[in-house]
């Protein structure tokens, strides 16, 4: 396309996510508040960098979730055609099992592997505890389990857990998880965490394979790096050499998937990593009112390991944010339930206009019971 309907394509971009969509060549980190458009930055790069001739094909762009990945390649279709199917847009995980089927064999893995779930992996875990003889209360499969996906998570297979092991517990733990690896190789089998440490080996020992993806990807680009573990941190940075054209969008203060694996590091040193990254701040936000984005603002100010930014929005009117401190969960419950009825009495308000949110499954309980008492009707 012309110089002028690629221009065209950025035109309804404020002027923060003109400047990312825009950057061609080289590291770029583009850190996007909640709410200020990343997605629609994405996309809209994508775009662009096929209309100023990148091949489709050429680009590599990795999300977190397929429902995510599935939205962003319609949307790019909707803005350039058809040709962006020819695009990798997927997973980490799906884009690393492209990956081992077509050069797994390399490092012993036929192409037909099986990948195992959750439930599969606790069968073969209980499995292996069984077969070395240990005790499975001392020794329970989920505990094991989270134990091994870590090791995966951190690129250690049974031999470097065993050395670094500093109890007896963790060098049984890496007894099982040798054993449990043998059980998985017995069927030509992965896991959702082989998936990531087997393409890093398999790109680390051949570098043939590492050179034709290098040859092949252009462009790299990882939506929410904020949650990227060490595993998925090593794979791109394997793949950005030479061309180093990495595009990470994310946001350290989303960072809330620690439990399983996430390195809030990797977003902090990227520019140590790439000292040349140009570096893009979304701080416009589109979702919420300006007294919201405040208090948001002094909450998470206080967090030591974040690169300063503050979310603004031009809708800055709205209902101030009030804090209620309850003595117990029951008198949290009783003021939810209050203030719901209140607000349908003063303002005629509908029972589905009010959404509570809580921070786990266990919480709900004792609201629920306070809806049933003052007669509320909830899902």
């Amino acid at each position: 396309m012309p110089p002028t309907d690629c221009e065209r394509l950025l035109s309804g971009l404020n002027p923060a996510q003109r400047r990312a969509a825009a950057h061609l060549d080289g590291p770029c980190l583009v850190l996007a508040g909640a709410g200020s458009g990343k997605t629609r930055v994405l996309t809209h790069r994508v775009a662009y960098l096929i209309c100023r001739g990148v091949a489709p094909q050429a680009i590599l762009a990795i999300t977190f979730t397929n429902k995510a990945a599935r939205e962003m390649r319609e949307r790019v279709v909707r803005l350039v055609g058809d040709e962006a199917r020819d695009m990798w847009i997927s997973t980490f995980h799906a884009a690393c099992v492209r990956i081992l089927r077509r050069w797994g064999d390399r490092i012993g893995y036929d192409r037909g592997f099986v990948i195992r779930d959750e439930a599969e992996q606790r069968v073969l875990i209980k499995a292996s505890i069984e077969q070395l003889g240990l005790d499975p209360d001392r020794y329970p499969v989920n505990a094991v389990r989270a134990a091994i996906d870590h090791a995966k998570n951190e690129l250690r297979d049974p031999d470097a857990m065993s050395r670094e092991a500093d109890s007896f517990y963790l060098a049984q733990v890496a007894r099982i998880y040798a054993a449990y690896q043998e059980r998985l190789r017995d069927e030509n089998a992965l896991d959702f965490g082989d998936l990531l440490m087997q393409a890093v080996r398999l790109l680390r020992e051949h570098p043939e394979v590492l050179a034709e993806l290098r040859a092949r990807f252009s462009h790299l680009l990882v939506d929410e790096y904020q949650d990227t573990n060490h595993a998925q941190y090593v794979l791109l940075k394997l793949l950005a050499e030479p061309r180093r054209n990495l595009f990470a969008v994310g946001d350290a203060d989303q960072s809330i998937y620690g439990w399983r694996g996430a390195d809030i590091r990797n977003i902090l040193r990227f520019e140590e990593d790439f000292p040349e990254a140009e570096v893009v701040l979304l701080e416009q936000n589109y979702r919420s009112t300006q007294p919201i984005l405040d208090v948001a603002h002094d909450v998470i100010a206080h967090n030591r390991q974040r690169r300063e930014k503050r979310l603004w929005t031009e809708r800055t009117e709205g209902e101030p944010v009030t804090l209620y401190r309850a003595r117990d969960e029951r008198e949290e419950a009783e003021f939810v339930a209050g203030e719901i009825l209140r607000l349908r009495a003063d303002e005629g308000l509908a029972w589905q206009d009010f959404a509570v949110l809580y921070r786990t499954h266990a919480q709900s309980r004792v609201l629920e019971e306070g809806f049933v008492r003052r007669g509320l009707p909830y899902v």
